[in-house]
Parts: structure tokens; sequence; C-alpha cells
């Protein structure tokens, strides 16, 4: 069964973490305090950790610290009141995985900690969406979250235009099929607008730019001469086309 440590001291919180991820089917683990916390996570490693940054006895970030460097494949979800930039960035880079600013909507906690799980699982090369659709992808080092519509490549973030995030989710739910340029103008950007086909190839240059270890031999952009484009997310080594 799927756990989560709630590390929190004020106990209304506790309370209500409690009954929001007990309502979901987690079981719930909680601590009031950092050495509590850190004793529980030792003894029962969660499927994930809600954490609170100002805590007797032990910083949240110093437990952030000291969780990553045990499993960091458990993903650790912070709660602050403080909203500046330079503590989110900081809490990044000792390896928390989502931050939420004090107060939070229930839903969103719920919804952040659902996903930064679903991302820390086994991850196949796409994971379908509730319902339909698409929510994440990835392409080889890359990650491509469209609900968020956010891209990271090896920690760096991509900047992506939306047309780029449109063309990505239209591959990604149709890979390895072979799509000539007129048809990407059509089905992408629709019959409304007629850019020239250059547009195409112009976005395909700019997408391995992006996510291609050597964009000059792509290994998931392929051009297959005289027909198209395709996607091939699981490629292994060099292809052949540019």
């Amino acid at each position: 069964m799927e756990s989560i440590l709630i590390i929190e001291d004020n106990r209304p919180l506790q309370r209500a973490l409690r009954r929001l991820f007990a309502s979901d089917g987690l079981a719930v683990h909680v601590a009031s305090d950092g050495p509590e916390g850190l004793a529980l996570f030792e003894q029962k490693r969660p499927s994930a950790v809600v954490l609170d940054l100002k805590l007797p006895h032990l910083p949240g970030k110093e437990l952030c610290r000291a969780f990553k460097s045990q499993q960091s494949s458990i993903p650790v979800i912070v709660l602050s009141a403080n909203t500046e930039i330079e503590d989110k960035v900081l809490l990044l880079e000792l390896g928390a995985d989502d931050y939420v600013t004090k107060p939070f909507s229930p839903k969103e906690l719920l919804a952040r900690v659902r996903r930064a799980m679903r991302r820390q699982a086994p991850p196949p090369v796409m994971q379908p969406a509730e319902g339909t659709g698409l929510e994440i992808l990835h392409i080889g080092d890359a990650r491509v979250d469209f609900t968020r519509m956010e891209a990271m490549r090896q920690r760096a973030v991509l900047e992506l235009t939306a047309h780029e995030f449109k063309i990505l989710k239209f591959f990604a739910l149709h890979p390895y099929r072979v799509f000539s340029r007129d048809e990407l103008l059509n089905k992408i950007w629709g019959y409304e607008s007629y850019p020239s086909t250059r547009t195409v190839d112009n976005y395909m240059a700019r997408l391995r730019q992006k996510f291609e270890p050597d964009p000059a031999h792509p290994r998931y952009f392929l051009t297959v001469h005289g027909a198209g484009y395709k996607f091939a997310p699981e490629a292994h080594g060099p292809a052949a086309g540019s």
C-alpha cells in the first residue's frame, strides 16, 4: 500500500492533512518535529513526504537534504509560508520535488503529491493522464509535463512555445507513425491558417536543438525521406535521417 509521511508541527494542520491523504487511499504517518520525521522516514520508507520547513529541533531544509541523500527517488513536497524565490530555488537544488506555499488548496496539494509520485515511479516512455490524453512525456533525459506546460532537461528548464507543446503532444500520441508536412500542418495548425511547409521544418529543427543529444544526427525526431517526419521516443542509438 502506498504511504505518505507528513512532517508538520501544527496539530490542526496535521489532522487536516491526515484526513486528506487517508481519503485518497494512502497510509499516513505523521511526525511533529525533525528528528521524529527522520526516524519515521528511515523506518517506513514512504511513497512520498510532505515536509513543513519550520520544524522544532531540525530544520526542514536539513531534512530534505537527508532524505534525498538516503533515497533520492522518494518525492519530497515542501510546505512553507515563505514565498521568496530564493528559498524555492534553494529547496529545488537540495532535491525537493515541489514547493507549495501556505495557505494552499487541499485539492492542489493532493494533485501535486500524486503527480510527484507518478514521476518517481519507474516510468514508461509516456504516462496517460486520468481519463484521456497525455500528461507526461519522456524524451531521453528530458521530461515534458503537458498539464503544467513545463519541460526540463537534466534539471535545466526548456523554454517551449505553445505550438511546440502542441507538436510534442501530437507526436507523443502517435509514436512511430509517419506524417507528411501537409498532414502536420492540417492536424496541428488547422485549416484556418496556412503556414508554408517550411514552418514544419523550422519547428522540427527547433525541437531537435532542444531535445536531441546531437541535433545533426537525430534519434527521436526523424526525417523519413520523401514522406515526412516521425517521432521515435525509444530510440537507442543514432538514427538515419536528418
